[in-house]
């Protein structure tokens, strides 16, 4: 007795669509392809995917459709002039963009007929297919629990977090939030390094044992920021500016871009301002909450 072998459509080859239309077929499941620069496929039809030679055809290939496109404009790009082949269709959109805009492709597709679930991967296209990964997903239950044997082929963890299409991408952006502001400030502990005559190497340890220590941080804020409580018993903001400030003009006296820096003692200087010397530096959140008038 022959099974029905499991299949799916990736639309859009970059580094991320590549790594998942390659796990597809490790697998064993069978891929059909589409992307705007088709050479881009060649090797995964050399493995035995098929390259539809349109969106039509690359929909109505298989009930399941993964989008990984740069946004979503991409994907109204790519999408509406072959939206009347998207009736039935779920469109797993792990493209990066904001919850409003997922919240309104939700809306689009479901206009004509298709369901969307919004994915955010929280890892590079290394990551793609390894157990340990994990990717946040939101839309309806039903349609997530029915393909989730498809969507742990992805990375084997599926953080479903509700109905809300734009759930997903919210959390995503909240990691993008961390890493990019977290990685500019490597980048500016090593260009202080190299001012000073070490290398990113020589630093790598301390900068590690410094990242290491954050969750504890974000443990002991978490509760205290929830309850509204930014009390001065451990820390306070106006210590706070002086470190900052130190950091500011270390890096100036090394003669080093001071934009980042400059941001941090900006920020710092407002919740002073705002009359928060005395209260835990976990305070310039509430300033963070609000849009200055």
């Amino acid at each position: 007795m022959s099974s029905i072998k499991q299949s799916v459509t990736v639309i859009g080859l970059g580094p991320m669509g590549q790594a998942m239309a390659a796990t597809f077929l490790d697998r064993g499941y069978a891929v059909t392809l589409w992307n705007r620069t088709a050479s881009r496929a060649d090797a995964l039809v050399a493995r035995g995917a098929v390259l539809a030679p349109s969106v039509e055809e690359a929909l109505a290939a298989n009930e399941v459709v993964i989008l990984s496109l740069t946004d979503y404009a991409a994907m109204y790009d790519v999408l509406e002039p072959a939206a009347t082949a998207l009736a039935g269709r779920v469109l797993v959109n792990l493209s990066s963009d904001t919850p409003e805009r997922a919240r309104a492709a939700a809306r689009w597709a479901a206009e004509r007929g298709a369901v969307q679930l919004t994915g955010g991967i929280t890892v590079p296209p290394s990551g793609v297919g390894q157990s340990a990964s994990s990717t946040f997903y939101s839309g309806p239950r039903e349609v997530f629990d029915k393909h989730r044997p498809v969507l742990e082929v992805v990375t084997g963890r599926t953080d479903y977090r509700g109905e809300d299409p734009g759930l997903a991408a919210l959390f995503y952006q909240i990691g993008m939030v961390m890493f990019w502001t977290s990685m500019l400030s490597y980048w500016q502990a090593i260009a202080l390094a190299h001012a000073n005559g070490l290398t990113a190497t020589d630093v790598l340890q301390h900068a590690t044992d410094t990242a290491n220590s954050l969750p504890g941080f974000f443990t002991f804020y978490a509760e205290r920021i929830d309850a509204g409580k930014h009390l001065g018993d451990v820390d306070r903001l106006a210590m706070g500016m002086a470190s900052v400030e130190h950091v500011l003009h270390t890096n100036a006296d090394a003669g080093v871009d001071t934009a980042l820096p400059t941001a941090v003692a900006d920020l710092v200087r407002r919740g002073m301002d705002a009359g928060h010397a005395a209260d835990s530096f976990s305070s310039l959140v509430e300033l963070m909450k609000k849009a200055e008038a």
